[in-house]
């Protein structure tokens, strides 16, 4: 197995984690990438229709932001959203069920791999169309500011939507009433197909607040610990009413924007070389084992646990039923 280069890098040094929630961060990311290997394979079977984009690389950036949330946080994010929908909870079965269009599914068989949400774990989607979530977001955290409450919003877009026009429209919004709203910005390099540096004037988007008074930082995505450290200092933010933050999570995607994306826009060696030096799982599961909190078959205990839940999923979604087709008149306006 791969040896990521300075297990001790920027964030894990003296971090305030305990065994247990390392074992738990190494869970929740190996969840999500197995779940997306699955469902990689149920694409390829054609179980799976439409579009579907996969998080696997990216899985310290949900898993990180979630470990600084309380009950009542809310989060909406783009198309790329099976990892944010299992790291706040939602039931892998009925994620999975709804990528193959099945009346189990979250969003009962007619949201599909972009469009689920949950209303129990608060969360919003999934969203289509580029850039759109994020003024979304700004009135989930809007409606709790009406409220009263100290509950935080987590909208997150990506470096491509990044350059879109509504996103700072919503930012001069979320600045002038103080919305309690993070900003986060996955930053995986290459948007849909088009490397920052050839799409994007300024190395750093986290500066784009700047203008509106908005404060943010930098973190590396590729560790689950920085990842938590940066949530909690932007969670604190506004809670204390301080209005919203911006964090860029700087992370990687090893497969294509979506699954019919060759991805011959960079090389396997770049690829190979992110997943040999800075993979985020191997970077816990190489802190477990320095610390003596695991062994290597306690970890592959854990990942043949994983394998089973996601196996499970993948079986309720070819054996739920279609939904009837009354399902077409159902949740619609008029």
């Amino acid at each position: 197995m791969a040896t990521r280069k300075n297990p001790e890098a920027k964030g894990a040094e003296g971090a305030n984690v305990s065994k247990d929630d390392l074992l738990k961060y190494y869970r929740d990311m190996l969840l999500i990438r197995r779940f997306e290997e699955k469902a990689g394979q149920l694409y390829g079977m054609g179980l799976i229709g439409g579009f579907c984009h996969l998080y696997i690389g990216q899985e310290a950036v949900v898993v990180g932001l979630e470990a600084a949330t309380k009950e009542g946080d809310k989060r909406i994010t783009s198309y790329r959203d099976h990892g944010h929908m299992l790291a706040c909870g939602m039931d892998p079965k009925g994620v999975m069920a709804e990528l193959t269009g099945r009346e189990g599914g979250l969003s009962k068989g007619k949201g599909g791999s972009m469009h689920m949400f949950s209303k129990e774990k608060h969360f919003y989607g999934g969203h289509g169309i580029v850039g759109a979530q994020v003024p979304l977001g700004a009135g989930l955290a809007f409606a709790d500011k009406y409220m009263g409450n100290d509950n935080v919003t987590f909208a997150y877009f990506g470096d491509g939507a990044a350059n879109q026009g509504q996103v700072y429209e919503t930012f001069n919004m979320a600045a002038l009433w103080k919305l309690p709203v993070i900003f986060v910005i996955e930053n995986n390099q290459y948007a849909m197909g088009t490397a920052q540096k050839r799409s994007t004037s300024t190395p750093d988007l986290y500066t784009r607040g700047e203008a509106f008074g908005i404060p943010g930082e930098t973190v590396d995505g590729m560790d689950v610990l920085a990842v938590k450290a940066a949530s909690e200092k932007a969670v604190a933010h506004c809670r204390a009413g301080e209005g919203p933050y911006i964090l860029e999570v700087k992370t990687y995607r090893y497969r294509g924007h979506s699954m019919s994306d060759p991805a011959k826009y960079r090389s396997r060696e770049e690829v190979q070389k992110m997943r040999d030096e800075r993979d985020a799982i191997e970077h816990v599961r190489e802190l477990l084992l320095a610390g003596g909190h695991a062994t290597d078959d306690d970890l592959k205990a854990i990942d043949k646990e994983i394998k089973a839940v996601v196996n499970e999923a993948a079986e309720f979604s070819k054996t739920s039923p279609e939904p009837a087709l009354s399902e077409l008149w159902t949740d619609i306006y008029a």
